[in-house]
């Protein structure tokens, strides 16, 4: 089997300024995770600029994202073989050269080839965190290291939504694609600076597993489309829905044959049969689920509810959410030097069950100042859960087998998160359609609520409308309104039902896991 080790006696190999090397992935995992939220949320405004008709504007979402994971899973083994400086360096600068490139594109189609261009280089920038951080940092000095990689996840996820306003309406809409490419050049400096000029590990290389890779990279691009896609098109009454997911099912089945016969697996599934790292895994799908009930759940209730624009809906997760992970985090940190980082992440659940059951309390009525005990204490679930999680499954992974298991990381971080958003966003628009049903059944015509409402609404509709005719359509529309809007509100509730159960599930997982083995992440109370 493959061994690109990371040596539990190894604090890094010898570099000029290993701390720049550091840094430099950590900007590339920052760059990631704000390049995919921020383009979700200013994709309206960028379909409007580029002149993109609503399916294009999919299309070019799904192109840019799903393209990550193509290269993701192999960028790990790539940098052991190749050096993280030939695998960070030359992206980094073609990916500055297409982002500063888009915004000047107006056929489709070479704007569909760009964006899938620039999702491939994203793809490279984040795989390789973890393993840098443990082999070029002191022991002392990973928890901090991973730490800095969770914080990233939190932070773009609940800082996003204000930023895309003020890029929109403040700087210029460009903004949204050229901050990266400032952050690339910096990225770039830091990788060459702080990285050795490294021989091509040519023993590896001859073990090469390219169908591996090529396996696996394919059929979760498909997938991840093909869920991308499935709200739009109704999913499987959709064929090209169903031919990326059917597709894609069968080149991951053809990757885990592969992994079973060849000679030197790249990525064995075996890696994840740890009774400890299946567990972690399963509960950090439970926090991808609960985690969304701030980073979708309350955007959605002040963009679609309370009608708001995102610089408007973004403050109260910016101040509330974001800026108090500057404190969760390094408390995290603190707690994780001392106590099991079991204990850490059931603290971090419990606050996100707790933010959960909050908001199944909220009412059309809600803005955004309601929101802000729950947003604190959903910063202290974002700022705990994924940061112990992160520590304990490192606690746990055999160095030996790293490459096989960064891999897979990659699926979880965007193949999982992709299902879990895209069955929230059907959960929640199938349930507002069955309670704008039953609604609808106690609003029946002639009914004499109904037509004392109907009164109401005409009259404050009249003094702006001479016609009877016209008041009594715009009185009906505006009930239309209140419907639809009190259905929106009940669906974002079974929303936040959803979130809370995910956080008790992964509570549950918690509770079955054993002790990791003693390492250099053992927390000062267990030794």
């Amino acid at each position: 089997m493959t061994t690109a080790t990371i040596s539990s006696d190894s604090v890094g190999r010898p570099s000029h300024h290993p701390w720049m090397a550091v840094a430099a992935v950590l900007l590339g995992a920052f760059i990631a995770s704000f390049d995919v939220r921020l383009f979700a949320l200013g994709l309206p405004d960028l379909r409007g600029q580029f002149g993109l008709s609503f399916d294009e504007g999919a299309w070019l979402a799904t192109a840019s994202t799903s393209s990550q994971i193509l290269i993701a899973p192999a960028i790990a083994w790539l940098a052991t073989v190749f050096g993280l400086r030939r695998v960070m360096v030359w992206p980094s600068l073609l990916y500055v050269a297409t982002t500063l490139a888009i915004p000047f594109v107006r056929d489709y189609q070479v704007l569909l080839a760009l964006h899938f261009i620039r999702g491939l280089l994203l793809g490279v920038f984040v795989p390789a965190t973890i393993m840098i951080v443990l082999h070029h940092l002191p022991k002392h000095w990973w928890i901090v290291g991973l730490a800095a990689y969770s914080f990233r996840l939190s932070f773009t996820g609940n800082a996003g939504v204000s930023l895309v306003g003020f890029y929109v309406d403040q700087v210029g809409w460009q903004w949204l694609y050229w901050q990266d490419a400032v952050i690339a050049v910096l990225m770039a400096l830091l990788t060459w600076l702080g990285t050795p000029r490294e021989g091509v590990n040519r023993q590896l290389l001859a073990q090469a597993d390219w169908g591996g890779m090529l396996l696996l990279g394919t059929g979760l691009t498909l997938i991840y489309a093909g869920c991308d896609q499935g709200n739009r098109l109704d999913w499987f009454e959709s064929g090209t829905v169903t031919g990326l997911i059917v597709g894609g099912g069968a080149l991951v089945f053809a990757f885990l044959v592969n992994e079973a016969i060849v000679p030197e697996p790249w990525a064995s599934p075996t890696v994840l049969m740890s009774r400890n790292i299946a567990l972690v895994l399963l509960t950090m799908m439970t926090y991808m689920v609960t985690s969304l009930s701030n980073t979708m759940l309350i955007p959605n209730f002040l963009t679609v509810v309370a009608g708001l624009r995102p610089e408007q809906a973004g403050g109260v997760l910016l101040l509330y959410t974001a800026l108090p992970l500057v404190v969760a985090v390094p408390a995290a940190v603190w707690l994780l030097r001392r106590v099991d980082a079991r204990l850490v992440a059931l603290f971090g659940l419990t606050s996100f069950a707790t933010a959960a059951w909050m908001g199944t309390g909220i009412t059309h009525e809600w803005a955004p100042d309601d929101f802000i005990p729950m947003a604190l204490v959903q910063a202290m679930g974002q700022g705990l859960t994924f940061t112990a999680l992160l520590i304990f499954v490192v606690s746990n992974l055999n160095p030996a087998r790293a490459i096989a298991f960064v891999a897979y990381i990659q699926v979880l971080r965007l193949d999982v998160i992709e299902v879990a958003t895209t069955a929230m966003t059907t959960w929640l628009r199938v349930r507002e359609q069955v309670h704008s049903h039953l609604i609808g059944l106690h609003v029946a015509a002639g009914d004499s609520e109904v037509m004392q409402a109907l009164g109401r609404m005409s009259g404050r509709v009249a003094q702006h409308s001479a016609a009877a005719e016209t008041t009594l359509a715009r009185a009906t529309t505006m009930l239309g309104s209140l419907v639809r809007r009190e259905a929106h509100v009940l669906s974002i509730i079974d929303g936040f039902q959803v979130a809370f159960w995910a956080a008790i599930f992964g509570l549950l997982l918690i509770s079955l896991m054993r002790a990791a083995p003693p390492g250099p992440l053992t927390p000062a109370g267990a030794k």
